[in-house]
């Protein structure tokens, strides 16, 4: 059925996850134990947010691969599987899995990626959060009724194709989460040189209704706000630079929306999340780069109005912030980018105060839209880890 197995891979990456689930299984049927065919539709399965389906067919395939003995094939297995567990929020399992790869594969990039996001996760929760719990074994002990997870079919029943949404008892749904207003959603960025890692804060993200559309040069977030009975929208087009889609990763969590966009270029710094040049036809032609400090962006829909000068750290001195709104100054060391231009024209004179005394004395490291927590106040440089604070201009 190596024809329904390739079906499935195509029908990944046109994001038809329920027909590749389809494909996969019947190639599945044919060859129950194949690690490849239950790491694929573990990967449809993922992408389609069944993660215990996913789990399941991740924990056959590991199985399956060491009966091969094939170090390759336990290697994606077990990529695989810690993905999925770190997707269920099981961040301690999902460390395990990890250590097992690097002992198999010291030099694995995208593990290198993943075990960064739990080291985040363990300063922010700490050691004993439950949440950290191992409770795995290297090799899953699964019976022979668990190993038939091929020959089963897809687990969950689909209604009008829509995707469906698993959780544990341990973690809340979304849907608990009082979502945040629109005006106080927030985005944050930093890069290394493999990805770029966007978050946007905003709680109570509805999973099941949130659409996220990744191609090589756009992203689109999108979904509704039931405070408000309107639909948040976040569109970067065109991104700084090129970016795979097939390996961004996407998460939503009850308190953010995390994206994680893998560039086609390593090494290429990117200086603003947004390309104010228009993408070239030639997919070979890359954005040029530059500095390294990020720049997060926000997002409000406050009434539109002017704000004085501010102090800047850039070697021309005090930058007149009416000119940038309006698209008159062209100092690209002030980082004054279309969106950002865009931002601050629309904001309130309040919000602007908060903007500029937020950017100008993080460093370009924060951006805050809340004028009572940043008067109080020297906003201090806090580069994301790894990266290092450096002024401007040197």
């Amino acid at each position: 059925m190596a024809s329904q197995y390739a079906r499935g891979k195509q029908l990944i990456e046109e994001k038809k996850l329920d027909e590749a689930v389809v494909a996969l299984t019947s190639a599945l049927k044919e060859s129950p134990t194949s690690p490849v065919y239950l790491t694929t539709r573990a990967l449809a399965y993922q992408r389609n947010k069944q993660y215990q389906e996913a789990l399941a067919d991740a924990n056959a395939a590991v199985v399956y691969a060491h009966r091969r003995a094939k170090k390759e094939l336990i290697i994606d297995a077990q990529l695989r599987r810690g993905i999925v567990l770190y997707n269920l929020q099981r961040y301690g399992d999902a460390r395990a899995v990890f250590e097992t790869i690097k002992r198999m594969d010291k030099e694995h990039k995208e593990v290198a990626i993943w075990s960064g996001q739990i080291e985040y996760r363990v300063k922010t929760l700490g050691e004993d959060h439950e949440q950290m719990k191992v409770t795995i074994q290297e090799i899953p002990d699964l019976d022979a009724e668990a190993l038939r997870v091929g020959e089963s079919g897809p687990q969950a029943p689909k209604t009008n194709g829509a995707a469906t949404t698993t959780t544990t008892t341990s973690v809340p749904a979304p849907a608990a989460v009082q979502q945040t207003p629109v005006d106080k959603i927030r985005t944050d960025w930093y890069q290394n040189n493999l990805n770029v890692y966007l978050t946007l804060l905003a709680k109570g993200v509805p999973a099941d209704k949130t659409k996220i559309e990744i191609t090589e040069r756009t992203l689109n977030i999108s979904f509704p706000v039931a405070s408000s009975g309107s639909t948040f929208d976040y569109t970067l087009d065109p991104l700084f630079a090129a970016v795979n889609p097939e390996n961004c990763i996407t998460r939503i969590m009850p308190t953010k929306v995390e994206i994680i966009l893998s560039k086609v270029t390593p090494g290429q710094k990117w200086h603003a999340l947004e390309s104010s040049e228009p993408v070239v036809s030639d997919d070979s032609t890359a954005a040029s780069s530059a500095t390294d400090a990020p720049k997060p962006t926000t997002f409000t829909t406050t009434p539109s109005t002017t704000g004085p000068a501010y102090p800047t750290s850039s070697k021309s001195g005090p930058k007149n912030w009416d000119n940038i709104a309006d698209g008159e100054d062209d100092d690209e060391e002030d980082g004054a980018n279309s969106f950002f231009k865009k931002l601050y024209k629309d904001a309130t004179p309040e919000v602007q105060r908060a903007m500029m005394k937020s950017y100008t004395e993080s460093n370009g490291t924060s951006l805050s839209t809340n004028w009572e927590e940043v008067s109080k106040a020297k906003v201090e440089t806090l580069p994301p880890d790894g990266m290092e604070a450096k002024s401007w201009g040197k």
